[in-house]
């Protein structure tokens, strides 16, 4: 079962990254063609590309993560030895799972305090539809990296084949 759910997670973040590049794509494209050749656009295309970058950038964080190829700074691991290596992963997984744990809850009140206030993104779309990819986005990275350190500790000869 929880293989077919981290199966199904995958299709759909994986999904999701070729949808939004896609239209950003395409809205961008006929924005340019718009502009340079009928002096015209969609007024409400810039807003939706930015809002489309935040959304690339955290669904390619999340799927970053499930890949364990996110940024990382491993100097000193390449002169640990296994043991050192172990612990060494173990602390980064939890200051990350730590850190993305705190800009979710964060993230949260962003979210609450954009939908009390009522601000529109573009079009009459709320904006706090818009930044809820934010604390979800940080809140499955932080289960990730909870998860991997968990995974650390009950397995680390799987640890030392990933070093």
């Amino acid at each position: 079962m929880m293989h077919l759910l981290l199966r199904f997670s995958r299709f759909i973040e994986d999904s999701m990254m070729i949808m939004l590049v896609s239209i950003m794509i395409l809205v961008a494209g006929a924005q340019i063609v718009l502009r340079n050749l009928f002096d015209t656009g969609f007024g409400w295309s810039d807003p939706l590309l930015r809002i489309m970058v935040l959304w690339v950038g955290l669904v390619g964080a999340m799927a970053a993560t499930r890949e364990r190829r996110h940024i990382s700074i491993d100097i000193l691991s390449h002169f640990l030895p296994a043991r050192g290596k172990l612990v060494s992963g173990v602390i980064t997984d939890l200051a990350s799972a730590v850190v993305c744990a705190l800009l979710a809850w964060h993230g949260v009140d962003f979210v609450i305090d954009e939908f009390r206030s009522g601000g529109e993104a573009f079009a009459s779309v709320p904006a706090w539809a818009c930044e809820a990819i934010m604390p979800f986005g940080f809140a499955v990275m932080a289960l990730r990296f909870s998860v991997s350190m968990i995974d650390r500790m009950l397995h680390p000869e799987r640890a030392e084949q990933r070093a």
